[in-house]
Protein backbone atom coordinates (compact mmCIF):
# COMPACT_ATOMS: atom_id res chain seq x y z
CA UNK A 1 0.00 0.00 0.00
CA UNK A 2 3.04 2.52 0.51
CA UNK A 3 4.75 1.38 -2.60
CA UNK A 4 1.29 2.46 -4.80
CA UNK A 5 0.92 5.96 -2.85
CA UNK A 6 5.01 6.31 -3.13
CA UNK A 7 3.85 5.92 -7.16
CA UNK A 8 1.08 7.68 -7.07
CA UNK A 9 2.67 10.79 -5.81
CA UNK A 10 2.98 14.07 -8.04
CA UNK A 11 6.55 14.01 -8.51
CA UNK A 12 6.75 10.55 -9.56
CA UNK A 13 3.74 10.65 -12.05
CA UNK A 14 5.60 13.19 -13.17
CA UNK A 15 8.68 12.03 -14.11
CA UNK A 16 7.47 8.28 -15.45
CA UNK A 17 5.19 10.59 -17.99
CA UNK A 18 8.15 12.96 -18.90
CA UNK A 19 9.85 9.15 -19.99
CA UNK A 20 7.34 8.12 -21.69
CA UNK A 21 7.20 11.30 -23.57
CA UNK A 22 10.91 11.55 -24.16
CA UNK A 23 10.60 7.77 -25.26
CA UNK A 24 8.28 8.43 -27.72
CA UNK A 25 9.95 11.49 -28.98
CA UNK A 26 13.44 9.57 -30.06
CA UNK A 27 10.80 6.36 -31.41
CA UNK A 28 9.27 8.68 -33.53
CA UNK A 29 12.54 10.28 -34.52
CA UNK A 30 14.20 6.68 -35.14
CA UNK A 31 11.70 5.69 -37.43
CA UNK A 32 11.19 8.83 -38.75
CA UNK A 33 15.01 8.56 -39.86
CA UNK A 34 14.57 5.11 -41.21
CA UNK A 35 12.05 6.19 -43.54
CA UNK A 36 13.84 9.24 -44.45
CA UNK A 37 16.59 6.59 -45.15
CA UNK A 38 15.02 4.13 -46.86
CA UNK A 39 13.81 7.03 -49.42
CA UNK A 40 17.25 8.27 -49.74
CA UNK A 41 18.26 4.58 -50.94
CA UNK A 42 17.14 5.92 -54.31
CA UNK A 43 20.58 7.50 -56.04
CA UNK A 44 18.57 10.55 -57.34
CA UNK A 45 17.60 11.27 -53.83
CA UNK A 46 20.86 11.74 -51.81
CA UNK A 47 21.99 14.65 -50.74
CA UNK A 48 25.71 14.66 -51.03
CA UNK A 49 27.92 17.26 -49.19
CA UNK A 50 30.92 17.74 -46.73
CA UNK A 51 31.30 21.09 -46.93
CA UNK A 52 31.48 23.58 -43.52
CA UNK A 53 28.64 25.05 -45.83
CA UNK A 54 26.08 22.19 -45.89
CA UNK A 55 27.05 20.72 -42.81
CA UNK A 56 25.46 23.65 -41.43
CA UNK A 57 22.43 23.00 -43.75
CA UNK A 58 22.26 19.57 -42.61
CA UNK A 59 22.33 20.83 -38.83
CA UNK A 60 19.42 23.41 -39.05
CA UNK A 61 17.67 21.28 -41.36
CA UNK A 62 17.45 18.37 -38.34
CA UNK A 63 16.54 21.02 -35.51
CA UNK A 64 13.68 22.60 -37.75
CA UNK A 65 12.92 19.51 -38.91
CA UNK A 66 11.33 18.17 -35.32
CA UNK A 67 9.21 21.55 -35.35
CA UNK A 68 5.83 21.42 -36.53
CA UNK A 69 6.27 25.45 -38.18
CA UNK A 70 6.29 26.51 -41.80
CA UNK A 71 9.90 26.56 -43.13
CA UNK A 72 11.44 28.44 -46.04
CA UNK A 73 14.37 26.92 -48.40
CA UNK A 74 15.77 29.62 -50.16
CA UNK A 75 18.63 28.75 -52.79
CA UNK A 76 19.51 29.64 -56.55
CA UNK A 77 18.18 26.92 -58.90
CA UNK A 78 19.58 23.61 -59.46
CA UNK A 79 20.95 23.83 -55.39
CA UNK A 80 19.07 21.04 -54.22
CA UNK A 81 15.62 22.82 -52.65
CA UNK A 82 13.00 19.92 -53.24
CA UNK A 83 15.74 17.34 -51.76
CA UNK A 84 15.86 19.56 -48.50
CA UNK A 85 11.72 19.78 -47.85
CA UNK A 86 11.78 16.03 -48.53
CA UNK A 87 14.31 15.54 -45.89
CA UNK A 88 12.65 18.22 -43.79
CA UNK A 89 9.55 16.40 -44.07
CA UNK A 90 10.70 12.25 -43.30
CA UNK A 91 12.83 13.73 -40.14
CA UNK A 92 9.80 15.25 -38.63
CA UNK A 93 7.04 13.14 -36.40
CA UNK A 94 4.70 13.28 -39.81
CA UNK A 95 7.03 10.92 -41.68
CA UNK A 96 4.47 8.36 -41.85
CA UNK A 97 1.75 10.35 -43.01
CA UNK A 98 1.44 11.64 -46.51
CA UNK A 99 4.31 14.31 -48.57
CA UNK A 100 2.42 16.38 -50.87
CA UNK A 101 4.29 18.69 -53.44
CA UNK A 102 3.21 21.44 -55.86
CA UNK A 103 4.74 23.78 -58.24
CA UNK A 104 3.35 26.95 -57.93
CA UNK A 105 4.97 28.25 -61.30
CA UNK A 106 3.63 25.05 -63.33
CA UNK A 107 0.02 26.16 -62.98
CA UNK A 108 -2.24 29.27 -64.42
CA UNK A 109 -3.98 31.38 -61.74
CA UNK A 110 -7.46 29.25 -61.76
CA UNK A 111 -5.78 26.49 -62.18
CA UNK A 112 -3.80 26.84 -59.23
CA UNK A 113 -6.36 27.80 -56.91
CA UNK A 114 -8.22 24.55 -57.85
CA UNK A 115 -5.13 22.37 -57.23
CA UNK A 116 -4.37 23.85 -54.03
CA UNK A 117 -7.41 24.33 -52.47
CA UNK A 118 -9.60 21.77 -54.27
CA UNK A 119 -13.18 22.13 -56.41
CA UNK A 120 -16.83 21.19 -56.37
CA UNK A 121 -18.72 19.81 -58.97
CA UNK A 122 -19.94 22.72 -61.73
CA UNK A 123 -17.41 24.94 -59.71
CA UNK A 124 -16.74 25.77 -63.59
CA UNK A 125 -16.42 24.51 -67.10
CA UNK A 126 -15.20 21.58 -67.05
CA UNK A 127 -15.61 20.35 -63.33
CA UNK A 128 -17.49 17.94 -63.48
CA UNK A 129 -16.79 16.11 -60.20
CA UNK A 130 -15.75 17.39 -56.82
CA UNK A 131 -11.55 17.41 -56.99
CA UNK A 132 -9.69 17.26 -53.85
CA UNK A 133 -6.81 19.76 -53.32
CA UNK A 134 -3.45 19.12 -52.37
CA UNK A 135 -3.87 21.08 -48.89
CA UNK A 136 -6.91 18.11 -48.17
CA UNK A 137 -4.51 15.35 -49.38
CA UNK A 138 -1.43 16.45 -46.95
CA UNK A 139 -3.88 16.48 -43.99
CA UNK A 140 -1.85 15.24 -41.51
CA UNK A 141 1.30 15.68 -43.38
CA UNK A 142 3.52 17.87 -45.52
CA UNK A 143 2.77 20.37 -48.04
CA UNK A 144 5.55 21.51 -50.40
CA UNK A 145 5.34 24.45 -52.40
CA UNK A 146 7.38 24.89 -54.72
CA UNK A 147 8.66 28.47 -56.48
CA UNK A 148 6.55 29.96 -54.26
CA UNK A 149 7.50 33.44 -55.68
CA UNK A 150 5.20 32.36 -58.32
CA UNK A 151 2.01 32.24 -56.39
CA UNK A 152 -0.45 34.66 -57.16
CA UNK A 153 -2.19 37.11 -54.82
CA UNK A 154 -5.55 35.38 -54.82
CA UNK A 155 -4.26 32.43 -53.59
CA UNK A 156 -1.89 34.01 -51.38
CA UNK A 157 -5.07 35.60 -49.50
CA UNK A 158 -6.71 32.43 -49.50
CA UNK A 159 -3.57 30.65 -48.18
CA UNK A 160 -3.17 33.04 -45.07
CA UNK A 161 -6.39 32.03 -44.32
CA UNK A 162 -5.65 27.98 -44.03
CA UNK A 163 -2.35 29.13 -42.45
CA UNK A 164 -4.04 31.74 -39.53
CA UNK A 165 -6.98 29.41 -38.72
CA UNK A 166 -6.20 25.90 -40.62
CA UNK A 167 -9.48 25.95 -42.42
CA UNK A 168 -10.47 26.84 -46.29
CA UNK A 169 -13.09 26.56 -48.75
CA UNK A 170 -13.26 24.63 -52.09
CA UNK A 171 -12.97 26.39 -54.96
CA UNK A 172 -17.25 26.92 -56.09
CA UNK A 173 -17.75 25.30 -52.05
CA UNK A 174 -19.28 26.79 -49.22
CA UNK A 175 -18.80 23.85 -46.81
CA UNK A 176 -15.74 25.29 -44.13
CA UNK A 177 -12.46 22.23 -45.02
CA UNK A 178 -10.66 21.92 -41.97
CA UNK A 179 -6.55 20.99 -42.17
CA UNK A 180 -3.53 19.95 -40.33
CA UNK A 181 -0.65 20.04 -42.70
CA UNK A 182 2.47 21.80 -42.37
CA UNK A 183 3.69 24.04 -44.96
CA UNK A 184 7.20 23.65 -46.14
CA UNK A 185 8.31 26.34 -49.28
CA UNK A 186 10.93 27.19 -51.52
CA UNK A 187 11.47 29.70 -53.66
CA UNK A 188 14.84 31.19 -55.88
CA UNK A 189 13.64 34.89 -54.93
CA UNK A 190 14.62 37.19 -52.97
CA UNK A 191 10.52 37.71 -51.58
CA UNK A 192 11.60 40.85 -48.91
CA UNK A 193 12.14 42.61 -52.50
CA UNK A 194 8.55 40.97 -54.21
CA UNK A 195 6.84 42.14 -50.94
CA UNK A 196 8.41 45.61 -51.33
CA UNK A 197 7.03 45.96 -54.91
CA UNK A 198 3.82 44.41 -53.93
CA UNK A 199 3.70 41.57 -56.05
CA UNK A 200 4.07 39.62 -52.17
CA UNK A 201 1.84 39.44 -49.35
CA UNK A 202 3.94 40.71 -46.36
CA UNK A 203 2.16 39.21 -44.12
CA UNK A 204 2.10 35.35 -45.57
CA UNK A 205 5.68 35.43 -45.95
CA UNK A 206 5.97 36.37 -41.79
CA UNK A 207 3.74 33.10 -41.06
CA UNK A 208 5.97 30.92 -43.93
CA UNK A 209 9.22 31.79 -42.53
CA UNK A 210 9.40 30.05 -38.32
CA UNK A 211 12.70 29.77 -39.87
CA UNK A 212 14.39 30.17 -43.34
CA UNK A 213 17.06 27.76 -44.88
CA UNK A 214 19.43 29.07 -46.77
CA UNK A 215 21.39 26.69 -49.66
CA UNK A 216 24.61 27.71 -50.43
CA UNK A 217 25.72 27.66 -53.97
CA UNK A 218 27.52 25.13 -55.40
CA UNK A 219 30.63 27.55 -56.00
CA UNK A 220 30.82 27.92 -52.45
CA UNK A 221 31.02 24.48 -51.36
CA UNK A 222 34.25 23.74 -52.47
CA UNK A 223 35.55 20.11 -52.82
CA UNK A 224 31.91 19.09 -52.58
CA UNK A 225 32.07 19.40 -56.14
CA UNK A 226 34.58 16.71 -57.03
CA UNK A 227 32.16 14.57 -54.77
CA UNK A 228 29.24 15.08 -56.50
CA UNK A 229 31.22 14.67 -59.74
CA UNK A 230 32.45 11.35 -59.01
CA UNK A 231 29.17 10.21 -57.90
CA UNK A 232 27.37 11.23 -60.96
CA UNK A 233 30.27 9.65 -63.25
CA UNK A 234 29.68 6.14 -61.54
CA UNK A 235 26.05 6.36 -62.29
CA UNK A 236 26.33 7.42 -65.70
CA UNK A 237 28.99 4.80 -66.27
CA UNK A 238 26.42 2.08 -64.93
CA UNK A 239 24.13 3.20 -67.13
CA UNK A 240 26.29 3.24 -70.21
CA UNK A 241 27.31 -0.53 -69.26
CA UNK A 242 30.77 0.57 -68.44
CA UNK A 243 33.12 -1.35 -66.34
CA UNK A 244 33.68 1.61 -63.89
CA UNK A 245 34.10 5.58 -64.15
CA UNK A 246 37.60 6.68 -65.83
CA UNK A 247 37.60 9.66 -63.56
CA UNK A 248 39.40 12.83 -64.83
CA UNK A 249 42.87 14.34 -65.36
CA UNK A 250 44.29 17.02 -62.96
CA UNK A 251 43.97 19.71 -64.98
CA UNK A 252 40.30 18.89 -65.57
CA UNK A 253 39.56 18.99 -61.80
CA UNK A 254 41.25 22.37 -61.85
CA UNK A 255 38.47 23.32 -63.83
CA UNK A 256 35.95 21.58 -62.13
CA UNK A 257 36.91 23.23 -59.27
CA UNK A 258 37.26 26.73 -60.98
CA UNK A 259 34.47 26.46 -62.96
CA UNK A 260 30.99 28.79 -61.36
CA UNK A 261 28.52 26.66 -61.63
CA UNK A 262 25.34 29.17 -62.84
CA UNK A 263 23.13 26.13 -62.59
CA UNK A 264 25.01 24.66 -59.36
CA UNK A 265 24.42 21.02 -59.19
CA UNK A 266 21.58 20.37 -61.71
CA UNK A 267 24.42 21.68 -64.09
CA UNK A 268 27.66 20.03 -62.78
CA UNK A 269 25.18 16.69 -63.27
CA UNK A 270 24.75 17.27 -66.74
CA UNK A 271 28.18 18.46 -67.76
CA UNK A 272 29.64 15.21 -66.26
CA UNK A 273 27.05 13.02 -67.91
CA UNK A 274 26.79 14.43 -71.21
CA UNK A 275 30.96 14.59 -71.39
CA UNK A 276 31.40 10.52 -70.47
CA UNK A 277 29.16 9.89 -72.91
CA UNK A 278 30.86 11.86 -75.64
CA UNK A 279 34.08 9.95 -74.66
CA UNK A 280 35.61 8.18 -77.43
CA UNK A 281 37.46 5.79 -75.49
CA UNK A 282 35.70 5.14 -72.17
CA UNK A 283 39.19 3.78 -70.76
CA UNK A 284 41.08 7.23 -70.73
CA UNK A 285 40.09 9.72 -68.24
CA UNK A 286 37.94 13.06 -69.41
CA UNK A 287 41.13 15.25 -70.29
CA UNK A 288 38.96 18.51 -70.81
CA UNK A 289 34.89 19.61 -70.77
CA UNK A 290 32.40 20.77 -72.55
CA UNK A 291 30.65 23.06 -69.72
CA UNK A 292 28.09 24.94 -72.69
CA UNK A 293 26.27 22.25 -74.87
CA UNK A 294 25.69 24.77 -77.34
CA UNK A 295 29.41 26.20 -77.28
CA UNK A 296 29.81 25.07 -80.91
CA UNK A 297 29.68 28.11 -83.41
CA UNK A 298 28.06 26.04 -86.22
CA UNK A 299 24.67 25.53 -84.30
CA UNK A 300 23.79 28.69 -82.35
CA UNK A 301 23.25 32.04 -83.86
CA UNK A 302 26.61 34.43 -83.25
CA UNK A 303 25.13 36.69 -80.69
CA UNK A 304 24.11 33.32 -78.91
CA UNK A 305 27.64 31.73 -79.47
CA UNK A 306 29.53 35.10 -77.91
CA UNK A 307 26.93 34.74 -74.82
CA UNK A 308 27.87 31.16 -74.11
CA UNK A 309 31.52 31.72 -74.75
CA UNK A 310 31.30 34.03 -71.46
CA UNK A 311 30.74 30.53 -69.68
CA UNK A 312 33.23 28.64 -70.55
CA UNK A 313 36.26 28.37 -67.80
CA UNK A 314 39.43 30.33 -68.62
CA UNK A 315 42.20 27.59 -69.33
CA UNK A 316 44.19 27.49 -66.01
CA UNK A 317 47.93 27.30 -66.26
CA UNK A 318 49.48 25.75 -62.52
CA UNK A 319 52.55 26.51 -62.18
CA UNK A 320 54.61 23.52 -61.67
CA UNK A 321 56.83 24.78 -58.48
CA UNK A 322 54.36 27.32 -56.55
CA UNK A 323 50.94 25.96 -54.61
CA UNK A 324 48.03 27.47 -56.21
CA UNK A 325 45.76 29.42 -54.54
CA UNK A 326 42.66 28.15 -55.45
CA UNK A 327 40.19 30.34 -53.38
CA UNK A 328 41.67 33.31 -54.87
CA UNK A 329 41.65 32.00 -58.31
CA UNK A 330 37.90 31.12 -58.01
CA UNK A 331 37.14 34.30 -56.76
CA UNK A 332 38.77 35.97 -59.25
CA UNK A 333 37.65 34.15 -61.98
CA UNK A 334 33.85 34.91 -60.59
CA UNK A 335 34.82 38.46 -60.03
CA UNK A 336 36.09 38.50 -64.26
CA UNK A 337 32.88 36.80 -65.27
CA UNK A 338 31.12 39.29 -63.67
CA UNK A 339 32.65 41.98 -65.02
CA UNK A 340 32.46 40.82 -68.44
CA UNK A 341 29.04 40.07 -68.83
CA UNK A 342 28.24 43.89 -67.73
CA UNK A 343 30.51 45.24 -70.35
CA UNK A 344 28.93 43.40 -72.77
CA UNK A 345 25.65 43.85 -72.11
CA UNK A 346 26.76 47.72 -71.75
CA UNK A 347 25.81 47.34 -68.17
CA UNK A 348 22.03 46.72 -68.03
CA UNK A 349 22.17 44.42 -65.21
CA UNK A 350 19.25 42.52 -66.39
CA UNK A 351 20.92 41.55 -69.40
CA UNK A 352 23.96 40.53 -67.68
CA UNK A 353 22.04 38.63 -65.66
CA UNK A 354 20.40 36.76 -67.98
CA UNK A 355 24.02 35.96 -69.94
CA UNK A 356 25.09 34.63 -66.27
CA UNK A 357 22.46 32.21 -65.90
CA UNK A 358 21.69 34.65 -62.83
CA UNK A 359 18.41 36.18 -61.38
CA UNK A 360 18.48 39.65 -61.04
CA UNK A 361 18.83 39.59 -57.51
CA UNK A 362 21.63 37.32 -57.37
CA UNK A 363 23.54 39.50 -59.77
CA UNK A 364 23.40 42.37 -57.71
CA UNK A 365 24.00 40.14 -54.28
CA UNK A 366 26.87 39.29 -56.51
CA UNK A 367 28.01 43.52 -57.03
CA UNK A 368 27.61 43.94 -53.25
CA UNK A 369 29.99 41.03 -52.90
CA UNK A 370 32.52 43.12 -55.73
CA UNK A 371 31.59 46.93 -54.63
CA UNK A 372 35.11 47.86 -56.69
CA UNK A 373 32.96 46.59 -59.69
CA UNK A 374 31.20 49.97 -61.02
CA UNK A 375 29.82 51.53 -64.09
CA UNK A 376 32.95 53.65 -65.96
Amino acid sequence: MFLISFLLTPDIRNSIFSFYSYLIAFLTGFYGYFAYDKWMSTSTNRILGESKAMARVFEQVSRAAQLDRPILVVGERGTGKELIAARLHFLSRRWDQPYVKINCGAFSEGILESELFGHEAGAFTGATKRQLGRFERANGGSLFLDELGNLPLAAQERMLRVIEYGEFERVGGQQLIQIDARLIAATNEHLPDRVATGEFRGDLLDRLTFDVISLPPLRDRGHDVLQLAHHFGIRMAAELGLDGFPGWTPEAEASLLAYPWPGNVRELKHVIERNLYQQDDFSKPIAEWQFDPFSDPASVPPERARASAMTQPTQLIIPSSEPLDLKHAVIELERQYLLDALTASRWHQAKAAETLGLTYHQLRALLRKYPDIRKP
